[in-house]
């Protein structure tokens, strides 16, 4: 029945524009007029917009602005990476649909995407608010030929994807915090979360969530979060189409991961580095042990934060939360 219902809106999206009858589209897919009717009325549901007309038949007007799998699909300039798509509604966490997916086989390139998360978790466990169709919130499944070691590398690399998706498809110039918030005006509108299973000298596969603040208005986050956060609504003054959007990131995740494949991670830190608003900057590191105080010089070839404090010691951080110091 779910198959059927997807011929219908594929054999109106061949035809936008057009009114198809409904005894065409019961010849065309071999399906009776009812189940016609039942398909089309359940494409509303979704948020479809139909015409119907007597004698005419129906058109399709408008599509939702929803991830369905079936959108995703039509024009996705990926290869492999979102090719199998798992939607959601609502989900606690797609890292957590994700981790299990993997767990149980999924192949790399899977991706999960989910309208709202009940429990969207950002850095050290931390809420990241994730409301209804305000955002784009998604796992991807990857299982990179690499060291552990060398694991955390992804996290930087989809910061710089991220970025990259971003300028292209508004023009906005967003920066990276290292290691990976992507920041507009200063202000938090991206997070990724990075999470490992491996062996000793095996990665098994890695879970990256990425949270993009869209759509949401200033009171859709607390007001403790406000000050730091934004979305690019907030930022352009303007909604923003979250499905080319959606195809945009996930063409840039999967050109970024083969060429840090193909070619190490040297691009990836070029390009990060090129896109930062940390280095340069006086930062405080929070290493969970102490407060480090300097001036953000470099990130080395494994991606490591190299900080300059006021007594000349270079410090090399691979984890820690920088809070940037005011210009």
């Amino acid at each position: 029945m779910e198959g059927s219902k997807h011929q219908v809106l594929d054999y109106l999206r061949r035809h936008r524009g057009e009114y198809i009858s409904g005894e065409e589209l019961s010849r065309q897919l071999a399906i009776t007029r009812t189940a016609v009717w039942k398909h089309i009325q359940a494409l509303r549901r979704e948020g479809y917009r139909i015409d119907a007309q007597t004698r005419r038949g129906y058109c399709l007007l408008g599509t939702p602005d929803c991830l369905y799998p079936e959108e995703v699909a039509v024009g996705l300039k990926t290869s492999w990476l979102g090719r199998q798509l798992y939607y959601y509604d609502e989900v606690g966490s797609t890292n957590q649909v994700a981790k299990e997916l993997a767990d149980n086989g999924a192949p790399e390139g899977t991706v999960v995407v989910a309208e709202a998360q009940s429990g969207g978790r950002g850095r050290r466990g931390r809420l990241w608010l994730s409301p209804p169709q305000k955002g784009i919130w998604f796992s991807l499944i990857f299982r990179p030929r690499v060291a552990p070691t060398q694991a955390s590398q992804l996290t930087l690399l989809a910061a710089v994807a991220v970025a990259a998706a971003v300028r292209k498809y508004t023009g906005l110039p967003p920066g990276i915090k290292w290691p990976n918030d992507i920041l507009l005006g200063g202000r938090k509108v991206c997070g990724i979360l990075t999470e490992i299973k491996a062996e000793m000298d095996a990665v098994e596969y890695i879970v990256q969530g990425i949270g993009l603040n869209v759509n949401a208005e200033a009171d859709d986050f607390t007001p403790d979060v406000r000050p730091y956060a934004t979305s690019l609504f907030l930022e352009l003054g303007r909604r923003v189409a979250r499905l080319p959007l959606f195809q945009e990131m996930l063409y840039q995740l999967e050109k970024w991961y083969e060429r840090w494949q193909e070619e190490g991670f040297e691009p990836v830190r070029s390009a990060w580095k090129e896109a930062s608003v940390t280095l340069g900057r006086e930062v405080a590191v929070n290493s969970w042990r102490e407060v480090t105080t300097g001036v953000a010089v470099d990130i080395d070839v494994e991606g490591a934060l190299k900080v300059r404090t006021a007594g000349g010691e270079v410090r090399r951080f691979t984890s820690g939360e920088v809070t940037l110091r005011p210009v």
